[in-house]
């Protein structure tokens, strides 16, 4: 019935990129969200986001019988729109943003930050982590050096947008933009747009309500 309240013991799935699983899972501990699960998209599909839509499709139509609302933890991730149309065709909300470093910095500092430096690659805890797999060994960096200025080039500065104020990952990030030969920067960004969309849709669930302004 339209309006009636649901109790907060409602089962609900986020269904993530992998890339956003460890900040999803903290969350989901600092806020008691028990009656929140996740399942998990391998991150790797973002080399190839043309078959993240229909795996999402997939996950959607698997659980939808499990669960009383899911919730897609992605943004648009160079999908073109694919990813809108999915969710609009399967009822369900996702984050806002067009990737991740924009729902994490949000809209206003991300333009900001792309503005004063258009040559800017960035990573994320995740992306740090994983610089090696993700960036240096699929571009053959490790055993063609050279290649780095095919590839970066045109790049002036690497900005860490960071989710935690993990030193580790502050060294790394260094090493990374040095490995790059770009200029440093690190900007906190906490979780961002990802808290904050998590905790709208949970909120809005408590009260019996779909949310229907996240993609605003």
């Amino acid at each position: 019935m339209s309006g009636e309240y649901r109790p907060v013991a409602d089962k609900l799935l986020v269904i993530a990129c992998g890339a956003l699983a460890r900040e999803i899972s903290a969350l989901r501990k600092r806020n008691g969200w028990q009656h929140l699960d996740m399942q998990c998209i391998d991150a790797r599909l973002h080399n190839r986001p043309a078959l993240i839509p229909e795996r999402l499709r997939q996950k959607i139509r698997s659980n939808c019988s499990r669960y009383d609302r899911i919730f897609v933890a992605y943004a648009d991730c160079g999908t073109g729109g694919a990813i809108d149309r999915v969710i609009a065709e399967e009822d369900v909300d996702r984050l806002p943003g067009a990737h991740c470093y924009q729902f994490f910095a949000g809209a206003e500092r991300f333009a900001e930050l792309a503005e004063s430096e258009p040559g800017t690659f960035y990573l994320t805890d995740f992306l740090v982590r994983h610089f090696d797999k993700l960036v240096i060994r699929p571009l053959k960096l490790d055993t063609h050096p050279e290649l780095r200025d095919a590839y970066f080039g045109n790049y002036e500065k690497l900005v860490y947008l960071s989710q935690t104020d993990a030193a580790d990952l502050e060294k790394h990030a260094q090493h990374a933009a040095a490995r790059l030969g770009l200029e440093y920067e690190r900007v906190h960004c906490g979780y961002g747009g990802l808290g904050r969309g998590l905790d709208s849709f949970i909120s809005k669930q408590e009260h019996g309500q779909k949310d229907t302004h996240l993609l605003a």
